[in-house]
């Protein structure tokens, strides 16, 4: 009898300490169970803010990249020149994009592969241009237009000024580098001596010389136009060269004479129409 109260007990003391064991058998695995869930919530809260971080760089990133970009292709030069040789790289870079396209972008392309045709055609047709205008302020309403006349005025610009254009401003960029005031100074007062004589002399010669006129009559001409025009030209060229040789780069010196040719053109097309002077 008392053994087997013992054995029952013993039994139930078994059973009770089992059923402890179990118990905190189960509750080690849920609370581990637990702190790994814990654990792993976190790492994966870290991993969805760090993937969020590179998200919102990236997007700042591409944002960025777009912003630049754009701004690159809208911003120009600052004024007042395009072409000044001295600009800083990011202003000449944005120029370049420029010049890439467009018109103005086929025309630098032809300076550079045929400079002196090039030079020599835009200065042809800046004369047409020019005399057609001289014509047109000329001209009473039952008069038409003198075309022999213009085509006088393209040869010369085209065979004669264009040419000689290109070559007096390489040769003034060799013997005088640089665009310092002084430089510039030496330059106009070289083109106001020699060039710009020079050339309007071979101007009145060669428009008198087309129109059949002899040796003593394209003297005579000289003699009562030339000096008048030289006059003129001193009040107007020295302000267009300095511009000219302060401000562009050489390889556009001729382009920038021609368009400040336009004007003289149309008071010289007016000189050179006038009728032969009386040889006496």
């Amino acid at each position: 009898m008392a053994i087997a109260l013992l054995r029952s007990q013993s039994s139930a003391n078994f059973r009770h300490s089992y059923s402890n064991k179990i118990k905190h058998h189960n509750f080690y695995n849920n609370s581990t169970h637990i702190g790994s869930q814990i654990c792993h919530n976190h790492n994966y809260n870290q991993l969805q803010q760090l993937l969020q971080q590179q998200q919102n760089v990236k997007y700042y990133s591409r944002f960025s990249n777009f912003f630049r970009k754009s701004v690159k292709e809208v911003e120009v030069p600052a004024p007042p020149f395009l072409f000044r040789p001295s600009v800083s790289s990011s202003t000449s870079t944005k120029s370049s994009v420029l010049s890439k396209s467009g018109f103005v972008g086929w025309y630098l392309g032809l300076i550079k592969s045929r400079p002196v045709l090039t030079k020599s055609v835009t200065s042809s047709l800046i004369y047409i241009a020019a005399d057609l205008t001289s014509q047109t302020i000329a001209l009473q309403s039952s008069e038409s237009y003198d075309l022999i006349r213009t085509l006088r005025m393209a040869g010369y610009g085209g065979v004669i000024l264009g040419p000689t254009l290109h070559y007096w401003f390489n040769f003034m960029s060799r013997i005088l580098p640089g665009t310092g005031l002084l430089t510039t100074v030496k330059k106009m007062a070289l083109g106001q001596t020699v060039y710009g004589p020079t050339m309007t002399v071979t101007f009145f010669s060669m428009n008198a010389a087309l129109q059949g006129e002899d040796a003593m009559e394209i003297f005579a001409r000289l003699k009562r136009d030339l000096l008048p025009t030289m006059l003129n030209g001193v009040m107007y060229w020295p302000i267009c060269d300095f511009i000219t040789f302060r401000f562009v780069p050489v390889h556009l010196q001729p382009l920038a004479s021609n368009s400040f040719s336009y004007l003289w053109t149309i008071y010289m097309t007016y000189m050179a129409s006038l009728e032969k002077p009386s040889v006496a």
